[in-house]
């Protein structure tokens, strides 16, 4: 049997997650070469799980982490083998969970597995993909190799947040502006005593407090954004289990209201049995695609525009710990809180940058020695100046949502070309998903859609092989 040559482009949680996946396949023989290309010291870990600063946590608890479905417990019983201390209140440092994927990845790329499946890893970054060949891709590396693939992956991540004002965007080039805090030692140059404004309330802008905290900043702090509002704070302990209620409740409605009523209704009925709210909204956790998806465009619109922001402060919860930090320096003053849209940002000299706000008609500057942008990763595959995207939007071959979201692709992964046909060739997972399932970032989503996505490509290559 003809062996068949798959390459994922991009070796962080994702891509790896679905290189796992790929060999632990049952069945087979499966005649396959994976091909891992990420250019980063190792495959495994990511942008997001990279990190060397330990205060930066998970917002799940290790025993909701597993790499694997059938084995759920797998991260859980990793630590302890490695002992590992037991993590505050089970939120472990992300470079933990890091580190656990990087170890499984590295394990793969030792030998062919017990299936078949050989991966290779390129320590390389793909700048193209050649599709007019008549039997699949050929990738093209920064080095000017060409990979042979009757598959090509796009498992690309995240990407740094976008410029928040535009078209005057100067102050991108000042020293004091921080525009990636994810990036190596982003945060190091602010002094202890510097003021910093953080544009955004989510749980990146908790990661730059709980960072600044450690680095023993004492200057005011405040942070803006256009609801005001922090992520809703896990509870100590895990919550009773809430029954789900999809089939019953949800799975037949098509509207947001629709939804938010009857999820409401839950709500109301578990507080009376004990239950807490947030175990009502995790018993959707399985179907939130599903309810995304059931949804005509000018629902999910609507749910962008009025439901967005609430939803992920309710979802994307804090740590305990964290939220302890944050209310400490809330109510000590250092921490201040502006409602606003961010009109205009303009450097002050060489050591402040200035924040025009608005918010209702009102306009409002605001001046600190540092900005930090902590809006989250640039969804829109519009503006991504990536060779590799751009040659594939430019091609057809890759189509941004109108939402802005991510690419437009089949239920399975297939991107769709401008027609709406779906590609026999080029695929993808993770946050580029978002625009079918919307939620399509935490582990969970990653492992479920690396494990159906290998099982597709295993039975179509090797079918086609002969």
């Amino acid at each position: 049997m003809t062996r068949r040559s798959i390459v994922i482009i991009g070796g962080g949680v994702a891509g790896s997650l679905l290189a796992l996946h790929l060999t632990r396949l049952p069945g087979g023989p499966w005649p396959l070469d994976v091909v891992l290309v990420e250019p980063r010291a190792a495959p495994g870990p990511g942008t997001a799980y990279s990190t060397e600063r330990p205060e930066w946590l998970l917002n799940v608890r290790s025993t909701g982490l597993s790499a694997f479905n059938d084995e759920p417990n797998h991260f859980a019983d990793w630590l302890a083998a490695n002992h590992i201390p037991t993590c505050p209140q089970g939120f472990c440092p992300r470079q933990v969970f890091g580190r656990y994927v990087s170890e499984l990845t590295a394990a793969v790329l030792q030998h062919p597995a017990p299936n078949g499946v050989r991966v290779e890893w390129r320590q390389q970054r793909a700048i193209g993909t050649d599709l007019k060949l008549a039997d699949g891709a050929s990738v093209t590396l920064a080095d000017g190799t060409s990979l042979p693939a009757d598959a090509v992956v796009l498992a690309l991540g995240n990407f740094p947040p976008a410029s928040p004002t535009k078209p005057d965007t100067e102050y991108r080039n000042h020293p004091n502006y921080h525009g990636n805090p994810w990036a190596p030692n982003a945060l190091r140059s602010i002094g202890p005593n510097d003021s910093v404004l953080l544009i955004g309330t989510g749980l990146t802008a908790v990661d730059v407090l709980m960072a600044l905290h450690t680095d023993g900043h004492r200057g005011a702090i405040t942070a803006v954004s256009r609801h005001g509002h922090w992520p809703v704070t896990h509870l100590q302990a895990p919550a009773r289990p809430y029954p789900n209620y999809y089939a019953t409740d949800v799975a037949h409605l098509r509207s947001v209201t629709q939804v938010l009523s009857a999820v409401r209704r839950r709500v109301a009925s578990a507080a009376a049995e004990g239950y807490d709210w947030r175990s009502v909204l995790d018993a959707l956790r399985p179907d939130l695609g599903r309810i995304w998806a059931a949804w005509p465009l000018v629902e999910q619109q609507r749910f962008m525009r009025h439901l967005a922001a609430m939803w992920s402060v309710r979802r994307h919860r804090n740590p305990p710990q964290n939220a302890a930090t944050l209310a400490e320096l809330l109510q000590s003053g250092r921490l201040t809180v502006q409602k606003g849209r961010v009109r205009h940002i303009e450097p002050r000299g060489a050591e402040a940058l200035a924040v025009q706000l608005r918010h209702n008609h009102d306009h409002t500057w605001l001046t600190a020695n540092h900005v930090v942008l902590c809006t989250g990763p640039l969804m829109d595959y519009q503006q991504l100046a990536d060779p590799l995207v751009a040659s594939l939007r430019q091609s057809g071959h890759l189509v941004p949502d109108n939402m802005r979201l991510g690419i437009c692709t089949d239920e399975h992964g297939a991107l769709l070309n401008q027609t709406g046909t779906p590609s026999n060739v080029l695929f993808t997972l993770g946050p580029s998903m978002r625009p079918m399932w919307f939620e399509s970032t935490a582990v969970p989503e990653l492992r479920n859609q690396a494990a159906t996505l290998a099982e597709l490509l295993a039975n179509r290559l090797t079918t086609s092989a002969g």
